[in-house]
């Protein structure tokens, strides 16, 4: 069973699956420095919080790079990673950072020509009869695998531009961010799509640790790292211990760390430096863990309706707070769902959020830190809905005085 089955459905944020490649290079030195070295390519996985899955399935056969960022799948020049056999994984397994290696499952290695390189592509094995199915989904709380759709264009490999250099015996590490939560669109009743939604960042352990109270545990607690409103990794806790970790973040600046779990109020602990690419900030111990103030909740439901009539594109509904002299936070956010028998383009949500002011601390490396409510903003919310190709809109929503309903429409981008 997977052991975060009750913490699937967080976003992340959300939320999400992470896929990690990183590029490894061998140690040594050239024949009198006139002819390069070749480095050595090899693969992990690893994932964050999917939203409403037990499990994610994917079965990968190999990663490609090629130098060429207009290489076809057809074209010479590709250096494959394949995995003999190919590779069933479920990434919700590899969602725990806290867990040995990081939930990074080695995939395999190749040797890779010294020189620039600017696109990588992950190639699943496509879904042939069944169950069980080679790319699949398991809904929260359900042990039916439902077959996950993969577009042709996926099969012939996910296509990432990104450029990186290896040099003679150099080791460059990259790490393929996949987003479940944004990359899993529901087109139908029990029909899902795989639409990859993936940023390529550097491959680093650092980042921020702290706890939270085991008493929250079961309560579907997530934790992400925030810049301006917007996340920018997610995880989350032991299931045992409380910890968490949001690894794999950008060196020099700051974030703000949001931490939510069903029937409390939010906690946020603003301007948490992570000085470099090696160093960790801790920000609470297991000693005096993040407790969360409890909250009855109420919801924003409703529909987004596109103007262009398409389902098969990726809606999503957030909710956010801007703290009193603290930053905008992102709350909660959602995949919205295509609504069966509707006409075509209209997606619902429902977001459940609580009522209580949320709490804000400022980091401090003197433990534990103090956490104050924001009592200005009980209850008030921005719900931004958003979807590729079209114009954002927002509102400001009260539901201190009970749930609301409100729909939005986009107008596509001219």
């Amino acid at each position: 069973m997977n052991p975060l089955k009750h913490h699937s459905n967080q976003l992340t944020w959300l939320m999400g699956f992470l896929l990690a490649v990183f590029v490894a290079g061998c140690s040594g030195g050239g024949d009198g420095g006139t002819t390069a070295q070749p480095g050595t390519v090899g693969v992990s996985m690893t994932d964050a919080p999917a939203c409403g899955f037990d499990e994610v399935n994917v079965t990968v056969r190999k990663v490609r790079v090629h130098q060429s960022s207009s290489a076809s799948d057809t074209d010479a020049g590709w250096t494959d990673i394949t995995l003999d056999p190919a590779r069933k994984i479920n990434l919700l397994d590899l969602n725990d950072p806290t867990q040995p290696n990081f939930a990074l499952e080695t995939l395999g290695e190749s040797s890779l020509a010294a020189g620039h390189y600017t696109q990588l592509r992950l190639v699943l094995v496509p879904n042939s009869g069944g169950p069980p199915f080679a790319n699949s989904v398991v809904l929260e709380n359900t042990i039916t695998e439902i077959p996950l759709v993969t577009p042709s264009a996926v099969q012939s490999g996910i296509k990432l531009i990104h450029q990186f250099d290896v040099g003679s015996g150099q080791r460059v590490d990259l790490l393929l961010d996949f987003d479940a939560c944004k990359s899993i669109v529901k087109t139908g009743i029990n029909k899902y799509k795989l639409k990859p939604v993936i940023k390529v960042i550097p491959f680093v352990l650092n980042g921020i640790e702290g706890f939270v109270d085991t008493n929250l545990l079961g309560s579907n607690v997530a934790v992400s790292a925030q810049q301006s409103g917007n996340i920018v990794r997610s995880t989350v806790p032991n299931t045992t211990t409380g910890k968490f970790f949001l690894t794999h973040l950008a060196p020099g600046v700051t974030y703000d760390v949001v931490i939510t779990a069903d029937g409390h109020a939010t906690a946020v602990i603003a301007a948490v430096p992570v000085p470099s690419s090696t160093s960790i900030t801790i920000v609470s111990t297991n000693l005096v863990p993040f407790p969360l103030q409890t909250s009855t909740s109420q919801s924003i439901s409703g529909i987004v309706k596109l103007s262009t009539a398409d389902d098969d594109v990726a809606v999503f509904v957030t909710a956010k707070q801007t703290l009193v002299s603290g930053p905008p936070v992102i709350v909660k956010s959602q995949v919205s769902s295509v609504i069966p028998d509707d006409p075509m383009g209209e997606y619902g949500y429902f977001l459940t959020l609580p009522i209580a002011a949320p709490s804000l601390g400022q980091y401090s490396t003197t433990l534990p830190i103090t956490l104050t409510a924001q009592s200005a903003v009980v209850g008030e919310y921005s719900v931004e809905a958003s979807a590729t190709g079209y114009t954002n809109k927002s509102v400001n929503l009260g539901i201190s005085a009970g749930s609301v309903t409100h729909n939005f429409f986009l107008d596509a981008v001219m």
